[in-house]
This record gives structure tokens, sequence and C-alpha cells, in this order.
């Protein structure tokens, strides 16, 4: 069993939100098409190419920053949140409130620099900031590649 709180900042959801984003059709397509238009600038000499080549590569980091101040003010990530990992799950509990996750219902695991992200949909996942884990890191990690099948497991140390 693994036990530890987690303040959840700004920086750990704009970190999520990248990770998500850049990882996703959209977010690829994005980038590919700002950085052709930027490319074609460049041969052509067209500064409306490279004006939008700039803003379409600049549009969605800068989007996915203002969301993430903005749900970091989500009354949730205002208090630590306290997570328990067992042989069953992860609980989540705040407040006297508690959550369970079974293991079979995750859908992956994978790292970043900032954070260990485990999905709990699609589009939902659970945040654990390397900066919050301290010693409890690698039990973290052994916890999840122990209970989830290692093709959902992407996490680099």
């Amino acid at each position: 069993m693994v036990e530890v709180d987690v303040k959840i900042q700004a920086g750990d959801l704009y970190d999520y939100l990248l990770m998500h984003t850049y990882n996703g059709p959209s977010g690829l397509l994005g980038s590919c098409f700002g950085a052709l238009l930027v490319v074609i600038a460049l041969m052509k000499s067209q500064w409306i190419y490279l004006i939008a080549g700039i803003v379409l590569l600049a549009y969605l980091p800068w989007t996915l920053f203002i969301k993430s101040r903005q749900q970091a003010l989500n009354p949730a990530f205002l208090k630590p949140l306290h997570y328990v990992l067992d042989e069953e799950g992860i609980t989540v509990s705040q407040d006297g409130v508690e959550q369970k996750q079974a293991w079979e219902d995750m859908v992956k695991a994978v790292s970043t620099t900032k954070s260990i992200i485990v999905y709990t949909s699609k589009v939902n996942a659970t945040i654990f900031p390397k900066r919050e884990l301290g010693n409890q890191k690698a039990a973290l990690i052994e916890m999840i590649s122990t209970h989830m099948p290692p093709a959902k497991v992407k996490i680099k140390e």
C-alpha cells in the first residue's frame, strides 16, 4: 500500500494538458499545419503565412496555459488530495469524501518530466506531481506497474 498527499498546482495541470493534447490527433495536426505554414512563409517570403503559422503554433499552448490557471482555482485543487494505492485500486479522499477507482478500470499510466499520470478514462486522469512524491515515487511506480498490464504503462523514471 502506498499513501501520498498531493497538492495540485496550475503548473501540474498545464503539464498534463500539454501532454494530453499534443499526444492526440488535434494537437499533432495543429502543430504540423502551423510548422508547415512557417516553412512555406520562409520559402516564399510571404509574411501572412508566417503570421498564421506562429499564431497556430502559439494558440494551443496559450489557451492550455489559461485553462490550467482557471482549473487550478477549482475548490478540489485548493486543498491537498489524499491518495491510497492498494491491491484494489486508487482511492482519493478530501474533506471526508472518498472515491475509489479499480485497477482494471484504469486506461493507461504515463509520465512526463514533472508528473506521473494515471488515466481513469480517456479524458480524466489522476496526476501525481513528482515534486510531491518524495521517497514514495519508486513505490508508487511499482504499485502502478504491478497492477496494470504492461501495455498500458508508459512510465519513464
